[in-house]
């Protein structure tokens, strides 16, 4: 039977794989935002909101790690640039493949440098077949790929590095005694504080029209706000190696509503994908019996 932890974790996956059907629902219609605009408000409005639900706790918690959670907020900011920066250059097939899939490896070789965590052989397997089956999913649909494929590639490994370090940063500073909700409230407070100049960049006038603005609540609140605090007590439990792998429930998600709500053809290729993540993330999520090492 699942642990609990690990049940609030790809529950905040279940959460982030809404984000594309919502975004998309959303441009279909009619609401004139720009991708990177979209992302912007989305992390303001959930950032503002993880802040106010933890209070003054979320202030506590800089206080007493002041370069460790600015660090974190810096590297959530930018992992959002680096995605849509690759998304621009190769598409977002190859771009969602490597900056999502290289997160749970780049995660766990930080967890082996920052705390000597090593991964079991279990996890090892399991992680290489729920990103083998992200990667099927994903490209065995109907993508394509854009020009500069190789700085976008680079920079969706710089997006998976950053995700590691912002998820490992936060599974550390709970592991140091701060309450989940005080931990992200802080970082993703910070976070938005980065966004809020790019949203004024990339235009907000989208968010006057009711479908802008129930759209933008609903990634906010609903994808982030409410999926890191989940996140985040899943991290209180379940080693961060193992949350980075079971948040590959992200794209399963987003492939299963792409083909229920919006029609998008579910190829043999991308059921294959399917079935071979969700043995990886079943394998992950499962109590290790014992704790053998690679």
């Amino acid at each position: 039977m699942m642990r609990h932890g690990p049940r609030m974790v790809v529950a905040a996956g279940v959460l982030w794989g809404t984000a594309a059907t919502a975004g998309t629902i959303a441009l279909q219609a009619g609401v004139a935002a720009e991708p990177r605009s979209l992302a912007a408000a989305r992390l303001v409005i959930g950032g503002a909101a993880l802040a106010l639900v933890a209070g003054a706790a979320a202030w506590g918690v800089l206080r007493r790690h002041p370069v460790t959670i600015l660090l974190g907020a810096a590297a959530v900011a930018a992992y959002q640039l680096c995605y849509f920066a690759a998304v621009a250059r190769t598409g977002v097939a190859v771009a969602t493949v490597v900056a999502i899939g290289s997160g749970p490896v780049f995660t766990g070789l930080l967890s082996f440098l920052y705390d000597r965590v090593r991964p079991t052989r279990r996890w090892v397997l399991a992680t290489g077949a729920a990103v083998a089956g992200s990667a099927v999913l994903i490209v065995g649909g109907d993508a394509r790929v854009g020009g500069e494929v190789l700085s976008g590639v680079l920079l969706a490994l710089g997006g998976g590095v950053l995700y590691a370090f912002y998820a490992v940063t936060a599974a550390r500073v709970i592991g140091w005694g701060s309450d989940s909700n005080a931990v992200m409230g802080a970082m993703f407070g910070g976070a938005a504080v980065f966004m809020a100049p790019l949203l004024l960049v990339f235009g907000a006038s989208w968010l006057t029209g009711p479908a802008g603005l129930t759209v933008a609540l609903y990634l906010g609140i609903a994808t982030t706000a409410l999926a890191y605090v989940l996140y985040g007590k899943g991290l209180r439990t379940t080693p961060v190696a193992s949350a980075a792998t079971l948040a590959l429930a992200e794209p399963a998600v987003a492939a299963l509503l792409g083909f229920a709500v919006l029609n998008e053809p579910l190829t043999v290729m991308s059921a294959s994908g399917l079935a071979l993540l969700g043995v990886g993330l079943v394998v992950v999520a499962l109590p290790e019996r014992a704790q053998s090492t690679v």
